[in-house]
């Protein structure tokens, strides 16, 4: 690894791509697909432009796209590639997924210590060519990352000077293993624009650019809102639309499932709704205000456990708080449901307006204590069961909401309105 040159193919078929302007094109394209959209995109195309395309996209993203490749697609691009790249393709292979491993680049501009500054500099003219360089690295003969030398340091050091008196030691370094969000807090106040890998034996491994870390946090973070409501992560703008009918169909069955259990709720209630009509105006009053109470307390849950604020002995704290949240916003909204009501009950010229309005009033709290502890528990218990907390969330949280707020309104109306 010390004597790594470069992280790019260099085949002639890939370089015959690239000046054909065919590389660029297919590449911003599949930015916009799945992992395995793109692959489907790619399997057919000779290696060379395959490499060349995965060489342009994000690491991680490319490497979901190389393992989702048929398998002699896959050798076809490791053939064409570069052995640098190829080598760490594989290498990353090796790591999780949503791990900073999954994303390493080849370690480029990496020479031992007694080198000496000068000819450091010599290589780095024909490597500058061809490679984004940030940083040199410094490795020992078995490839422990002993320092760091940045480019200002290297220019205006005495080219007789040797790596090892100009490096910086005992550099930042990231594990290979480690997650993803667990890199991010350890550099959320560096702002380096690339972080060494190294493994549980400190060898240098490869390299993260910040900006990569960042793109991939991004986009599973933005992914969260349609797995809410279940859609897949896999679906993209440019998914067909037999595959997204595919991903999307059998959440909407579950979701009408769950609709006739609320519909049931109603129905075990129609004696009282046949007596009191009225009834019917603040059914989706109430339904709509605890859903959004249950929304909000969903949103900040997901959001604490894919920023890693979720540690141990949190979720009680958290189902606390958003029990009384609950309880807060209910009173609030209530007070004002209860004025609605009020005033449609005598404008109707009701028997018991005072009655209806405190029916609708405790509803209402009752019915947000319960949707700010669901927001809070449904993404918890799906984390416990091994499930993605993010998956169908809402769905859950909406069933949940619905039969609670229409139950109890409709519970209350018929104990106390008589």
């Amino acid at each position: 690894m010390m004597m790594q040159q470069g992280g790019r193919p260099k085949m002639a078929a890939v370089n015959d791509a690239i000046t054909q302007n065919l590389i660029p094109d297919l590449g911003d394209a599949l930015k916009s697909r799945s992992a395995t959209g793109a692959a489907g995109k790619l399997k057919d195309s000779a290696g060379g432009p395959i490499a060349a395309t995965l060489a342009r996209l994000n690491p991680g993203f490319a490497q979901d796209v190389l393992e989702a490749l048929p398998d002699e697609a896959r050798q076809r691009a490791l053939s064409a590639a570069s052995a640098d790249l190829a080598r760490q393709w594989q290498r990353n292979a090796a790591f999780p997924k949503e791990t900073v491993g999954r994303m390493m680049e080849p370690v480029v501009a990496a020479y031992p210590p007694d080198q000496s500054v000068g000819d450091t500099i010599e290589k780095l003219r024909e490597l500058v060519k061809t490679n984004f360089i940030t940083y040199v690295y410094v490795l020992d003969s078995a490839e422990h990352l002993l320092g760091i030398v940045t480019m200002r340091d290297l220019l205006f050091s005495d080219n007789s000077a040797i790596l090892r008196d100009v490096m910086l030691r005992d550099p930042f370094a990231l594990q290979g293993s480690q997650p993803l969000m667990d890199a991010m807090k350890l550099v959320l106040d560096r702002h380096y624009p690339v972080y060494p890998i190294v493994d549980a034996e400190k060898r240098l491994i490869g390299l993260v650019r910040g900006q990569s870390m960042f793109e991939a946090q991004a986009i599973e973070i933005s992914l969260q809102a349609g797995s809410m409501v279940g859609l897949e992560k896999e679906e993209r703008l440019a998914t067909p639309i037999v595959r997204s009918l595919k991903m999307r169909h059998p959440w909407l069955q579950f979701n009408l499932l769950t609709a006739f259990l609320a519909a049931a709720v109603v129905g075990i209630f129609q004696d009282t709704l046949d007596r009191l009509v009225i009834l019917a105006l603040f059914l989706p009053v109430l339904a709509g205000q605890s859903g959004n109470t249950g929304c909000q307390a969903l949103a900040v849950t997901l959001r604490g456990m894919t920023l890693g604020e979720m540690k141990p002995g949190a979720a009680r704290p958290l189902i606390s708080k958003e029990t009384w949240l609950g309880m807060a916003n209910g009173a609030g909204v209530g007070l004002m449901a209860a004025l609605g009501m009020y005033i449609t009950a005598v404008g109707q010229h009701q028997e018991r307006p005072f009655m209806l309005a405190f029916v609708v009033f405790a509803a209402m709290v009752f019915s947000c204590i319960a949707s700010g502890l669901s927001g809070a528990v449904v993404p918890l218990t799906l984390k416990r069961m091994g499930f993605d907390p993010a998956t169908a969330s809402s769905i859950f949280l909406t069933t949940a909401t619905d039969c609670v707020s229409m139950g109890t309104l409709l519970l209350l109306a018929t104990i106390l309105v008589r």
